[in-house]
């Protein structure tokens, strides 16, 4: 986890005292003050998360509404994602891609009935809504959301806790997203998340966050986590972090994100095409002609392998880098994401990753690292 810096322009969340009186380490993160970790620190927050209920503060992230005629066929101009088929209170994952078949951010899509809803990375917020503004057409508004709090309650206890609250949540699956009234006040909830487990994600107004943070955090089930565990979290679930695991010089192939290519748009469908970067894209996933491929390692014994640490065979030949590496709560060792090269990508191969001058064996693993537990 990066982009901490300590630039003094940061922003902070409308929770911020509320984290503060908790006894969160606050950092700067992608522009804002964020709770790296509580005073449980950041294993346990993990560990709470994988086995009860844990709450993230994510209103950093960027809430965008689109309106206008035909906004899902403006959005997919510039996403591979299948836009126009997304039934109505459905969520999906989707990439924006360059014209080299880049990534340049990977984002959520919701529909509601009069508009679609998306959440953009932090990192990303300025860069996504010029490029919207610029290429979807006079005819699309592009209203970024500022009076909301985005809130995150993930773990198998989720649906228990958030349920007592709204017992709608119940009828909803991974990936459905609603507009629901929770303590009389409308909230956009998806069922879904960043860390693998069981979860939603609700959008609050601020006038109503605090007091809707206070009664989740009220019941047994549910403990703050921050960052920290995030992080962990995403990258057992084998999860890509925008800026480190994907970015403008990777394709959605190359990065195994081949499923959020749409059927509708790849070559011989209804809407073949049309996306920035289409012809490199939807070569690959024809014809396999990727040079690199990204991987899970898991490494032999108990020092982490962190970010940018480079990747030999085992004759000494450079294969590769880490993207994303730490030391993994749930199986208590070393894991990380890399991209290695196509013929050394395959599940079991011995790789060696120099770590302070020395070179430690790791090994090829498919992910994720830990099972996704998705309410389907």
């Amino acid at each position: 986890m990066k982009n901490i810096s300590s630039s003094p322009a940061v922003k902070h969340l409308p929770l911020h005292d509320l984290h503060v009186a908790a006894g969160a380490r606050m950092v700067a993160f992608a522009g804002w003050h964020m709770p790296v970790q509580y005073p449980a620190g950041i294993k346990q927050e993990h560990l709470h998360c994988r086995t009860q209920a844990a709450l993230f503060d994510v209103s950093h992230m960027g809430q965008l509404r689109l309106h206008g005629r035909h906004a899902d066929r403006a959005l997919e101009h510039l996403t591979p994602a299948d836009i126009v088929d997304l039934p109505l209170n459905q969520q999906r994952y989707a990439l924006l891609t360059s014209s080299e078949g880049g990534i340049l951010d990977d984002c959520m899509v919701s529909r509601y009935a009069d508009y679609l809803y998306m959440v953009v990375n932090a990192a990303r917020r300025e860069h996504d809504i010029g490029h919207l503004k610029a290429n979807l057409g006079e005819d699309i508004a592009v209203d970024e959301i500022h009076d909301r709090v985005l809130l995150a309650l993930q773990g198998p206890q989720a649906a228990t806790v958030l349920a007592r609250l709204q017992p709608e949540i119940q009828q909803m699956t991974f990936m459905a997203s609603r507009a629901l009234e929770i303590n009389g006040v409308q909230c956009y909830v998806s069922r879904s998340g960043y860390t693998g487990e069981d979860g939603f994600e609700i959008s609050i107004p601020i006038a109503a966050a605090t007091q809707f943070a206070e009664q989740l955090l009220a019941q047994k089930e549910v403990a703050w986590a921050g960052l920290g565990a995030r992080d962990a979290l995403r990258l057992e679930a084998g999860l890509c972090l925008y800026g480190h695991d994907i970015d403008a010089h990777t394709t959605p192939v190359e990065a195994g994100l081949n499923w959020s290519v749409g059927k509708a748009r790849r070559i011989g469908a209804a809407r073949e095409g049309g996306f920035p970067g289409h012809r490199r894209i939807l070569r690959e996933l024809v014809d396999k002609s990727e040079t690199r491929k990204r991987v899970g390692l898991v490494v032999q014994g108990r020092v982490p392998v962190r970010e940018g640490a480079a990747l030999y065979d085992e004759s000494g030949n450079p294969v590769g880098h880490v993207t994303s590496g730490l030391f993994s709560p749930s199986l208590e060792r070393p894991i990380a994401m890399a991209y290695v090269q196509t013929p050394v990508a395959k599940a079991q191969t011995s790789l060696l990753a120099e770590v302070r001058g020395k070179k430690l064996p790791v090994t090829v693993v498919s992910l994720p690292f830990v099972p996704h537990h998705y309410f389907r």
